[in-house]
């Protein structure tokens, strides 16, 4: 009689089967546009927004914030806008660059860095190119295959976000609205007419946490990420929404049901969908593909446009 053989148990798991089986089937949760500059062009740069703008970054609270206001404006005239980012940060030049464009229309820019844990130290989200140098700089994981590289990739992204919950975030975004008012109002910007936020990907969830309060007038957001059926449910003030379609970040069932809700509700709003471009496009770029190009200008002129009527 052959000996009864107990059956093996399962081996145990290891850093590159954790990461393998990571990289074949997580769900994304933030794009490269998300984590990664948009590309700039020297040349333009040199002669665009960024130099037709008085800027400062200041610490308000203990946040370090990103102040832009045109050249030409006359004290406490200006109407407030408060820009939240993606996963770039406050310190990203592209950001930076956006924020001026709003100045030069005659706002006055607030935008604080979301990206800190703690009030603020500076936690800006992984971007591909540091993730891609850390792995290659570690011994046990030279012998993965590029998807797992990925998959490391998508681990420490979902930690960052992991970290910057609403339940941190909105905290220091109304402490910085509370120390601007101390700071600016009336002084820099007219406090009479009501704050305008705009929000690009990360920030866009917190633009529409925004609008379900009275803190803000309106509210602007391009390529939400990581956005409820329930953020847009709570919104009650006038939004406008510059969409990318097909947008895995931002489902369709989820945006086609905002929309109805907010038509339900009887919000003011606006939703445009533009096809053919990336996540991320509506952040001041350099893109050579002329598509992507006239959809940047057209979702900036759709967010001016709505908001000079609130």
């Amino acid at each position: 009689m052959m000996d009864e053989v107990s059956p093996k148990a399962p081996p145990a798991p290891t850093v590159e089967t954790e990461v393998e089986a990571r990289a074949e089937a997580p769900q994304p949760r933030m794009s490269d546009h998300c984590t990664n500059d948009t590309p700039l062009d020297a040349s333009e740069v040199a002669n665009g927004p960024y130099f037709l703008a008085l800027k400062e970054i200041v610490k308000l609270a203990d946040v370090d914030v990103y102040v832009s206001k045109p050249m030409d404006a006359v004290s406490g005239t200006p109407r407030l806008v408060l820009m939240l980012t993606g996963g770039t940060g406050v310190m990203a030049k592209t950001n930076q660059i956006q924020a001026d464009c709003f100045a030069q229309e005659g706002y006055f820019v607030v935008m604080p860095d979301l990206e800190a844990e703690d009030v603020h130290l500076g936690d800006s989200a992984p971007n591909a190119a540091a993730v891609t140098a850390h792995t290659e700089n570690a011994d046990l994981l030279e012998t993965i295959k590029f998807k797992a590289a990925e998959g490391i990739k998508g681990f420490i992204i979902d930690m960052w976000l992991a970290r910057h919950t609403p339940e941190n975030t909105m905290p220091i975004i109304e402490t910085v609205l509370k120390a601007v008012k101390e700071t600016y109002a009336d002084k820099a910007y007219d406090s009479s007419m009501g704050i305008l936020a705009v929000g690009y990907c990360f920030g866009a969830k917190y633009v529409l946490r925004l609008a379900a309060t009275d803190e803000i007038a309106a509210g602007a957001i391009a390529h939400g990420l990581l956005i409820s059926k329930e953020d847009i449910a709570g919104v009650k003030k006038p939004v406008t929404l510059a969409c990318v379609e097909n947008d895995m970040f931002f489902p369709d069932e989820v945006r086609d049901g905002g929309k109805k809700q907010l038509q339900d509700n009887n919000i003011d709003h606006e939703l445009k969908v533009y096809p053919g471009v990336p996540h991320g496009f509506a952040v001041y770029g350099s893109y050579s593909e002329e598509h992507i190009k006239t959809a940047q200008k057209q979702a900036f002129d759709q967010f001016l446009e709505f908001l000079s009527k609130h």
